[in-house]
C-alpha cells in the first residue's frame, strides 16, 4: 500500500491518503524538501519504506497492526549526530552523541512509525529520525515528521503491512 502526502488539502492542510483513510497530517516547519538535512526542519521528498512500529505501553494498548511492533522502553534513544557511527539508528541511553529521547513526557511518540528514510545506506547529515507519529492538539509542525491524530495513527496501523511506503512528492 502507498501511504501518499498531500501538501495542501481542500482547506489548505497537508493529508495523509492511503487505501482507506484520508486524515490530516502535520508536516514538517520547513515544508517538503527534495534535499534533506540534518536540522532544517524539513520532510523530505521520496518513497520510504515502513521499518517498524515502536508505541508506549504504559499509556496505550499494543497498536493492531502487520508491522513489526516493539515497546518503547525508559532507555530508547534515537541518534541524530552526523559525526556518531550510530547516526539515524536507535541507541540505549544514556548515550553520549545527540540523540532525541522516544519515551517523551508528551504523548507524541506514544505510537510511531519508523520511516525509512537515510537508512539504506545512512549518509551522514541528511537527516534523521523520520517518523509518522502522533500530532501535537494544534497540529503544530514537525522537526521533519508526519503527524496525525492517534486514532487516525491507530486506524492507518491496522491497515500497514510490511512492503507498504510512504510517498512524499515535491509540492
Amino acid at each position: 500500500m502507498d501511504i501518499v502526502v498531500t501538501v495542501a488539502g481542500p482547506d489548505g492542510h497537508p493529508l495523509l491518503r492511503w487505501s482507506g483513510g484520508t486524515a490530516r497530517c502535520a508536516i514538517g516547519r520547513g515544508g517538503i524538501s527534495c534535499d534533506k538535512h540534518e536540522g532544517d526542519g524539513a520532510t523530505p521528498v521520496g518513497r520510504f519504506p515502513l521499518r517498524q512500529a515502536l508505541y508506549r505501553a504504559d499509556r496505550i494498548a499494543q497498536p493492531a497492526t502487520a508491522l513489526p511492533l516493539q515497546r518503547i522502553g525508559r532507555d530508547d534513544g534515537w541518534c541524530d549526530d552526523p559525526a556518531d557511527a550510530a547516526y539515524n539508528r536507535p541507541v540505549p541511553l544514556p548515550y553520549a552523541a545527540s540523540h532525541e529521547r522516544l519515551w517523551r513526557d508528551d504523548a507524541l511518540y506514544d505510537i510511531l512509525i519508523v520511516v525509512g528514510h537515510n537508512d539504506d545506506p545512512v549518509r551522514p547529515g541528511r537527516g534523521s529520525a523520520i517518523f509518522i507519529h502522533v500530532a501535537s492538539a494544534d497540529f503544530t509542525p514537525t522537526a521533519g515528521c508526519v503527524a496525525l491524530t492517534i486514532a487516525d495513527l491507530q486506524t492507518l496501523l491496522r491497515a500497514c503491512r510490511p512492503g507498504d511506503q510512504l510517498i512524499v512528492a515535491a509540492s
